[in-house]
């Protein structure tokens, strides 16, 4: 009985593990994934490098300063589709405040450059917040001193706080060089219907340094925010004057300098009347010169 037993026993057999058929599962599994791979690394290599052209005087416009004109934020689609999520910051109120041959996008993504080398951890008191957050208001070349080659100034602001700024400085590259904050906090408590940006000089002064020696022609640029009585904002510098373009709670204004001064910007302001509301000239908390 053993020996029949044994006997049956070698001619039960398990059937042979089908390998030609696992290999090929499994040769077409990588080859799936080696793909999958590649396209995500030419999607990568797609995305554009934020690098800067900034041409020389005033770029491609014809002026420094816009007419003001309708915000132009960034669209939206439906709730739940794929455009409902911000992209980015928002535009200025007219193309006249990118200068120098600047263009949005790359202004967009010295922005994001800045907020993320120079600000905070997120939640901590250094968060300066995302760039979804702000709404871009100046991008100009800053002309540099005997320290600096020069590079791109990005203003951009945002609501909460209020009155809140970002000055974001980057090189030649789109490297952040350096990041200015201020908000409404930092002026006087009895500010009137014009506020001129009181930590806004580097947008319209060198370093010390180079005091009466600046470098030559200079781009210079003057922020504030504005009550919504008044109508016109004007800045004189270096004997010019133009007309602010009024952005929002903002005005924004920006010319070449073309010789040595010792006083800053004289800020003015006008009602819907054309009657003087605010001189910066009879402001006691501006200061007039120049370190």
């Amino acid at each position: 009985m053993r020996e029949l037993l044994a006997q049956d026993a070698y001619t039960v057999q398990p059937s042979p593990a089908p390998y030609p058929a696992i290999r090929r599962r499994g040769l077409a599994e990588r080859r799936r994934r080696v793909a999958v791979t590649g396209a995500a690394l030419i999607a990568l290599a797609a995305l554009p490098v934020g690098a800067y052209a900034v041409n020389g005087g005033g770029g491609g416009h014809g002026a420094d300063t816009a007419a003001p004109g309708p915000s132009a934020g960034a669209s939206r689609g439906p709730a739940g589709s794929a455009s409902a999520a911000p992209s980015g910051p928002a535009r200025p109120a007219t193309p006249g405040q990118l200068l120098d041959g600047i263009t949005f996008e790359q202004a967009a993504a010295g922005l994001r450059e800045c907020l993320r080398a120079e600000g905070g951890p997120a939640g901590s008191a250094g968060d300066l917040g995302r760039a979804e957050d702000y709404r871009i208001i100046l991008a100009a070349r800053s002309t540099g001193d005997s320290n600096a080659s020069g590079g791109v100034h990005v203003v951009a602001v945002k609501e909460r706080p209020a009155g809140f700024r970002v000055v974001c400085s980057l090189d030649e590259h789109g490297v952040a060089s350096g990041i200015s904050t201020s908000s409404s906090d930092a002026g006087p408590p009895n500010a009137g219907p014009v506020v001129p940006d009181f930590n806004g000089g580097k947008l319209y002064q060198q370093s010390y340094i180079d005091k009466g020696h600046w470098k030559l022609p200079f781009r210079w640029g003057a922020v504030g925010t504005v009550e919504p009585s008044v109508a016109k904002v004007t800045v004189s510098y270096g004997g010019e004057e133009t007309t602010a373009t009024l952005d929002g709670d903002w005005f924004v204004a920006a010319g070449m300098l073309n010789r040595q001064v010792t006083l800053a910007p004289r800020i003015k302001g006008y009602d819907a009347a054309g009657k003087l509301v605010y001189d910066s000239d009879t402001d006691s908390s501006y200061e007039r010169s120049l370190p």
